[in-house]
């Protein structure tokens, strides 16, 4: 494998875990809980805990990336029909910011879009070299 079809790769592989995560992250802003600080006799389940993905760059070229999770993982909501409502009628909510997601989806569907273009220039190019060296 060439180092461009690797760096390549390996920018698609960061781009498909951040489509992953956001995915996630979108399918569960709604998942609320318990507030952390209430108690929980009822055992219900906390809120969803958001996730980050962390891209690093890897020495002699590439990428990588490690998930995380959001920090503060909740808000508190104000929903006093929920079940596990505290006194107050709050919620934790999970700490999702659609329009962030939605700009991240659209800066990674362009760095796959980028990576798979390297990847099919260092491919036609390796083609041309064995047509050459024959």
């Amino acid at each position: 494998m060439s180092d461009a079809l690797s760096i390549a790769a390996s920018g698609m592989n960061v781009a498909a875990l951040r489509l992953e995560v956001s995915a996630r992250n979108i399918a569960n802003m709604r998942s609320s809980g318990p507030m952390p600080t209430s108690s929980n006799p009822a055992n219900f389940p906390p809120a969803y805990t958001p996730l980050r993905v962390n891209q690093t760059d890897v020495a002699g070229g590439g990428t990588t990336a490690t998930v995380t999770p959001v920090t503060p993982a909740a808000t508190p909501s104000y929903d006093p029909t929920a079940p596990f409502a505290d006194d107050k009628g709050m919620v934790a909510l999970p700490n999702v910011d659609v329009a962030d997601e939605i700009v991240g989806l659209i800066s990674t569907r362009f760095a796959f879009a980028a990576n798979a273009y390297v990847a099919r220039v260092d491919q036609k190019m390796m083609s041309s070299l064995l047509d050459v060296a024959t």
